[in-house]
């Protein structure tokens, strides 16, 4: 079996496997490593290990060395270019009165290529401003239409629950979500409860998804009649997290019953 490390370029960015090269390499370390898009500065999030071949989706490209202060020291007076090259993009796309909106840019470590990230409604013909950009950078531009989730990614921001953007904490895909998740767990169909800063459907709505659709499959509907240690009484809702249902009796009185336990009346 392949030996692999997994690095990340971005925070809760995807993880992409590289020859260690017998490197003695460690989750948190910083490493130089080789892509189609150049050398580029990375992170180790999963230390050397061995891996079944099929889990490969391309050859494995190597990691040419653990990062100096030097290439730290690279990165930081990229990330200040990054700022210059973004105020200057702007201007450009003002020049050319261009229907898109610049979200972030990103050198490539060796600086071989300079990608700018922006979102548009529709296709834009960029052309000029690639030319414009090239012939002010002296080096290969690349223009990247990106979704609003991305656009959320990148940018950051406070969820409605008061937390950092999943997407920003440890989401490195994004999985479909659909209103159907929020019916099956009984939410309100609100859109603007339902939604997340990106405008669409919060990705949150996915990971309770499945258990309360196991859930449902196992217990009775609302209105079913079943027996308690307090005579018949009849569902009128469920605890999903604590898997019971609960029941009212007579007037006022509600139980909750394990879903495993509940026994329907004849």
């Amino acid at each position: 079996m392949p030996r692999v490390v997994g690095v990340v370029f971005r925070e809760a960015g995807k993880v992409y496997y590289f020859n260690p090269c017998r490197l003695d390499l460690k989750v948190g370390d910083n490493v130089i490593v080789k892509t189609s898009r150049g050398l580029e500065f990375g992170e180790v999030v999963m230390p050397p290990q061995d891996i079944p071949e099929d889990e490969l989706t391309a050859p494995l490209k190597k990691v040419i060395r653990k990062a100096t202060q030097e290439d730290r020291t690279q990165v930081e007076k990229n990330r200040a270019k990054e700022k210059e090259a973004f105020e200057t993009c702007e201007e450009k796309i003002k020049e050319h009165d261009l229907p898109m909106k610049l979200v972030d840019v990103e050198y490539v470590f060796d600086k071989s290529r300079i990608v700018f990230y922006f979102t548009a409604e529709e296709r834009v013909d960029f052309r000029a401003l690639v030319k414009d950009l090239a012939s002010i950078f002296r080096t290969r531009i690349e223009l990247r239409q990106i979704g609003v989730r991305d656009e959320a990614k990148m940018i950051g921001g406070i969820g409605p629950c008061g937390r950092r953007l999943c997407c920003t904490l440890f989401l490195s895909d994004f999985e479909p979500v659909s209103i159907r998740m929020a019916k099956e767990q009984d939410l309100p169909l609100n859109p603007l409860k339902m939604s997340g800063i990106c405008g669409r459907l919060m990705c949150c709505l996915k990971y309770e998804y499945e258990w309360y659709k196991e859930f449902k499959s196992k217990a009775p509907r609302r209105g079913t009649k079943i027996k308690t240690p307090y005579g018949v009484g009849t569902i009128v809702d469920y605890n999903v997290p604590k898997e019971m249902v609960i029941v009212e009796v007579g007037e006022g009185l509600r139980l909750e019953i394990p879903v495993a336990e509940v026994k329907e009346a004849d």
